[in-house]
């Protein structure tokens, strides 16, 4: 990769390094020491991806994982390790089966992210209980703190090489050297102090999985596994008086590829069958249908978001499952179709015509108190039944003073007006536009032919300061 105009080693394989040749270094000077040396062009991108399929494949320790630079992971095993055999064990597994991928791997665990990462890079296979880290890092080089190269070279000109020495300084002596930074760096490495860290994926609020002994492939098993991992989370969910607005369900295969598959309810769901009933439809609709390639050795079922579900009384004449059928339909079209083309209509608090009603998508459609106006019996329909998105302009040829037009062109074609009621006045709200908008004057009009439209005046002639312009907003039946 190229650096400050010069290019330089983004990374070195084994080979390489036992050559003395490490990341960061010019690429002349290695060519310098090494003659038939082999380059391939860094390519960043890639290697994201490639970190983040490696991270998907970890999610089978924990949920809880973070990117930690570019070619790094930080797992966050706490309460997890016990479901491997022990935290020896569990290391050993992580780093034999991402070595078995073909990768270079070491690792370490620690009560602190920072004396973590200092101890899978510079001793690997280390264990460091809480509360030992100052300990486990003693004799750790403090290239191992990962400070600025400036800062490194200054600590070793000083005689401080490893950490121990650095932490035997008083720390107001390294904080008006080095800054606040480097010592909360240090703080972190010893364990006296942590950093947040932020996990790449939204942790479960509830999570149930199903290892298998032997990978599966057979859609009966990983029927039979949601269904059973549902009926787990509704025992939890229930304890706790809530259920499940979105779900998703996560297939580890056992050659390192994860495929992630989620839904969501438009109203709390604690049903185990409706939740497998719900998969079942979303994997029927995968436009690439679930590849169990050489089986899945893992099925986790995880609810990303929960809210409290309220029992409700209900009436001698009420249909209880009613809304439960309705809410359920929802989920299987959207499940099948997608959530943005399953829709509401939902009335808005305005008399705005265009703004009047909006499409929002039926599982998220909020409660409102607002309903649309019915209209009475034998009473002419108010509002047309197509109305324009955007009103398109028309040409008046003829018109009453004041009043509706007598004849005007549409779209090309003469109509003549043998029937008009009107004027309904709308003034557009001054609240929420900084400009004034025109007064509107809507008119019911039927030409010679019986069809029927809705016209509006935009603009008054005697207080607007421009010509009013007519436009068309609607058809009627």
């Amino acid at each position: 990769m190229r650096s400050s105009n010069a290019r330089i080693l983004y990374a070195t394989d084994a080979r390489a390094a036992n050559l003395k040749l490490h990341p960061g270094m010019p690429l002349a000077s290695a060519r310098a020491m090494v003659r038939e040396l082999t380059v391939v062009e860094a390519d960043a991108p890639a290697d994201a991806r490639l970190l983040s399929a490696i991270a998907d494949w970890c999610d089978r320790f924990t949920p809880f994982i973070a990117i930690d630079g570019s070619d790094s992971l930080l797992l966050d095993v706490s309460g997890a390790s016990h479901l491997f055999g022990g935290e020896e064990k569990m290391l050993r597994e992580v780093r034999g089966k991402i070595a078995a991928q073909g990768f270079s791997v070491c690792g370490a665990m620690a009560g602190t992210a920072a004396a973590a990462r200092a101890l899978a890079r510079y001793a690997n296979g280390t264990i460091a209980a809480p509360g030992t880290e100052a300990e486990a890092t003693a004799l750790l080089p403090v290239a191992a703190l990962d400070l600025e190269s400036r800062d490194t070279h200054a600590l070793r000109r000083a005689g401080l090489k490893t950490i121990a020495q650095v932490a035997g300084r008083s720390r107001a002596e390294l904080t008006a050297r080095f800054g606040k930074a480097m010592v909360f760096k240090l703080d972190r490495a010893l364990g006296l102090a942590e950093q947040p860290i932020s996990p790449r994926r939204i942790l479960p609020d509830f999570m149930a999985e199903h290892r298998f002994a032997e990978p599966v492939t057979a859609e009966e098993f990983i029927a039979d596994s949601i269904l059973s991992l549902a009926e787990s989370l509704c025992g939890l969910l229930e304890e706790r008086g809530q259920g499940a607005r979105a779900l998703e369900a996560s297939f580890f295969r056992s050659d390192g590829i994860v495929r992630r598959i989620g839904i969501e309810t438009a109203r709390p769901l604690r049903d185990a069958q409706m939740i497998a009933k719900l998969f079942r439809t979303r994997l029927d609709a995968l436009r690439d249908p679930l590849d169990p390639g050489f089986g899945f050795d893992l099925v986790r079922l995880s609810v990303l978001h929960a809210e409290r579900l309220v029992p409700e009384s209900i009436g001698l004449e009420a249909r209880p499952d009613a809304e439960k059928e309705l809410a359920f339909l929802v989920d299987r079209l959207a499940a099948r179709f997608g959530a943005h083309r399953i829709l509401s209509f939902q009335p808005q608090d305005t008399h705005i015509p265009e703004a009047a009603g909006v499409a929002v998508p039926a599982q998220h459609a909020p409660d409102t108190k607002l309903v649309f106006e019915p209209r009475l019996c034998g009473e002419a329909p108010r509002r047309p039944l197509r109305l324009f998105e955007r009103p398109e302009p028309i040409d008046v040829m003829a018109q009453v003073p004041d009043g509706p037009p007598l004849r005007f062109r549409w779209r090309r074609a003469l109509h003549v007006v043998t029937y008009a009621e009107g004027p309904e006045r709308i003034a557009m709200e001054w609240w929420r536009h900084q400009d004034p908008r025109p007064t509107r004057d809507y008119f019911r009009v039927e030409d010679d032919t019986g069809r029927r439209f809705w016209l509006f005046r935009d603009g008054l002639y005697d207080r607007e300061p421009f010509a009013p312009r007519w436009y068309m907003h609607g058809l009627f039946a």
